[in-house]
């Protein structure tokens, strides 16, 4: 059994989700990576990258160019359409997690 391939594919949909939820204010990759690690979640420039592409593409998020320290960055942030996503994965999680305590107990 391959605990790693679950975990991934568990994984791929909490990050997205995440994600979401963080970029309320905008962040550019590097701090969207180091931010996770001070939380204790590491996270690959080569899975984020691609992620917030594909959020990008389907107008989750939204990006605009900045010029900070003499160095430009792409800034990353939650769309009001992101928004309504993020509400409504977050209902889902919240009934996910309810009938998981149902058949486990607190968790």
């Amino acid at each position: 059994m391959d605990i790693g391939k679950l975990a991934t594919e568990m994984n791929r949909g909490f990050i997205q989700l995440l994600i979401m939820v963080m970029l309320d204010e905008p962040m550019y990759g590097y701090d969207i990576v180091k931010t996770l690690g001070d939380k204790s979640f590491s996270i690959d420039e080569n899975t984020l990258y691609p992620l917030l592409r594909r959020l990008e593409e389907r107008e989750i998020l939204l990006s605009e160019w900045r010029v900070e320290e003499n160095k430009p960055r792409k800034y990353y942030f939650v769309s009001d359409t992101g928004r309504r996503v993020r509400e409504e994965l977050l209902r889902i999680w919240r009934e996910q997690e309810q009938l998981l305590k149902s058949f486990i107990g607190e968790v």
